[in-house]
């Protein structure tokens, strides 16, 4: 069997293996074994936890759990609450506040937690609600929450970043750093339709109620006095100097991603316990116990892939797809497109995660 017709059967597997329901490390680590088994000496069987062990023996994976730990005490806290009603009270006078509140505050939690599922868990649990009772649009209200969650993704301390760090052997910090820019960016794009939806249906409220309709909650108008803001600063601004010490911490080159994350870690759980009064065993439990299931099943994926890319190369697949690729003469847009066209339709079955360790 050519390389190429192997390559095409472990692709084929994988995504049978993939879509059968099995969860991700099992499904990478069965097909690997099994092709293992059938077209490599047997004696590379007994090296395989030797091989996953060494390859996961790096000290960026280390960043992952703690990473978490971090993301898991201000995600269990209510911090994401506190901080949308405070980012609310100062926003409000805006046209289309309470949705520019929402990106903003996807955005502020995103660069603390580092995960788009939190981030939309925290901020959505009181942004949606509050929406909705002010006249906001069923899908603009979800809309605009699941799109601030993807903000999770970009803005570091990003745990797909980090993966990617991993499989591509890239600078984990200069890869923090390039998802500063397009994260801003979709901040001011998401703020910006945020503000021109909100007018579209303030005016349509406003037509209705001029035609003797019912007067929507849209039209009603929130105010806060000045101590009311200055209350709500004290819960939220601690979390946003950790927010902006962690950042300086890392690009200042103060402290590698490792430490930066053990250093948020451990002033995160500080501050929940300090806060929030989140101190007792009973309050920490939820927190670590999250953060252990979630680690593992990263730390399990991660090296499950590992072994993936070991068969592969193995096998000659990767050097047989990319001699392909080169002989098929595409211009780089032309492989870009497609790369981005894979990525995309992918991404409608597979998290991320899955699709980067591929």
């Amino acid at each position: 069997m050519s390389d190429l017709a192997l390559g095409a059967l472990y692709g084929l597997a994988t995504l049978f293996a993939m879509f059968s329901g099995l969860p991700i490390a099992f499904a990478l680590g069965t097909v690997a074994l099994v092709f293992m088994y059938f077209f490599m000496p047997a004696s590379s069987l007994d090296t395989v936890t030797q091989n996953v062990y060494e390859e996961m023996a790096s000290i960026t994976l280390l960043s992952i759990p703690l990473f978490i730990v971090k993301g898991s005490a201000i995600g269990r806290s209510p911090a994401g609450r506190d901080l949308y009603a405070a980012i609310h009270a100062w926003l409000h006078r805006i046209p289309g506040g309470l949705g520019v509140a929402n990106v903003v505050a996807c955005a502020l939690f995103a660069a603390m937690a580092g995960s788009s599922p939190a981030t939309c868990s925290a901020i959505g649990s009181a942004g949606i609600p509050e929406m909705r009772r002010r006249g906001y649009s069923p899908g603009f209200a979800a809309g605009i929450i699941a799109a601030g969650g993807t903000l999770g993704i970009l803005l570091p301390p990003s745990i797909t970043m980090i993966l990617y760090a991993v499989a591509a052997e890239q600078s984990l910090g200069r890869l923090f750093l390039a998802g500063v820019g397009p994260g801003v960016l979709l901040i001011a794009m998401f703020t910006g339709y945020a503000v021109y939806r909100a007018r579209k249906e303030y005016k349509a409220a406003l037509a209705v109620y001029q035609g003797g309709g019912e007067k929507s909650a849209y039209l009603e108008d929130s105010s806060y006095t000045l101590k009311q803001k200055v209350e709500m600063l004290p819960r939220v601004l601690p979390f946003v100097v950790l927010l902006i010490g962690v950042m300086i911490a890392l690009y200042g080159g103060y402290a590698t991603p490792s430490e930066t994350a053990g250093l948020g870690a451990i002033l995160a759980l500080l501050l929940v316990a300090g806060v929030y009064r989140l101190w007792r065993p009973k309050d920490m439990a939820p927190i670590l116990s999250a953060s252990i299931r979630e680690s593992t099943m990263l730390l399990l994926i991660i090296g499950m892939s590992l072994l993936y890319s070991y068969v592969m190369s193995y096998l000659h697949i990767s050097q047989s797809a990319a001699q392909w690729v080169v002989a098929m003469h595409f211009s780089k847009w032309i492989l870009l497109a497609l790369v981005l066209l894979l990525v995309v339709v992918l991404g409608f079955f597979l998290p991320p995660v899955s699709i980067i360790l591929m």
